[in-house]
């Protein structure tokens, strides 16, 4: 290989040297007048050389690589046999459906409340200018327990119209002495008055009343 190196080498430096003492002869020759013509044919003669270079030679191919030899397969022991058992028989599952939800009946709505009463505008009787009334009462003194001197306490009640006057009377604690206890009735229904009683709606109606009547001498 280096010496077809070197054999080229020496060929290229050859034909560069000729080609160079072609050129000066050219210009020699245009100088000094030669003929063109000759000149011509010298460099065509000289420049066509074709110089081949020598082919290299061929590397052969190396050698394949030997074969390695493959081990044999292993030897594999046959599977021991499966016993498959038979299949369970299938269970069959029972669903029981939900009970259906309970039936809820709305109920009505308890009515509401009534209204609250208006207040009672209730009242009992009351004396209406109990100390004049009174007076004359105790003025009109029986004659007879006034001439003997004796005196007491009347207890009475009395029952009163919507008028609020006096309807009846009765003795509820005696004096002792029966012409006073009458004296004493008589008096409240002839001189007494009252503001009548009201029902709850404020109307007047039938009511009573109790007091005392006492008889003194001065």
């Amino acid at each position: 290989m280096a010496y077809a190196d070197q054999q080229m080498s020496g060929n290229k430096i050859t034909a560069l040297v000729i080609v160079a003492l072609i050129h000066v002869f050219v210009g020699y020759a245009l100088v000094t007048g030669l003929a063109y013509e000759a000149a011509k044919k010298v460099i065509n003669k000289v420049t066509t050389v074709d110089i081949k270079e020598p082919e290299e030679p061929k590397e052969e191919p190396p050698p394949p690589p030997p074969k390695e030899e493959t081990p044999p397969p292993p030897i594999v022991a046959p599977p021991p046999p499966i016993n498959i058992a038979p299949a369970p028989p299938p269970v069959q599952t029972v669903i029981t459906p939900p009970p259906p939800p309970p039936v809820v009946i709305p109920t009505a709505a308890p009515p509401p409340p009534p209204p609250p009463p208006p207040p009672s505008k209730a009242r009992g009787a009351s004396p209406k200018r109990m100390s004049s009334w009174a007076g004359r009462i105790q003025a009109n003194y029986p004659t007879r327990a006034a001439r003997e001197g004796r005196e007491g306490r009347v207890g009475v009640r009395v029952t009163i119209n919507t008028d609020g006057r006096v309807s009846s009377c009765s003795v509820t604690s005696s004096s002792g002495s029966p012409d006073l206890d009458e004296a004493a009735c008589e008096g409240m229904e002839r001189y007494a008055r009252f503001d009548p009683a009201l029902n709850d709606a404020g109307n007047p109606t039938t009511g009573t009343y109790s007091t005392a009547i006492v008889y003194r001498l001065n």
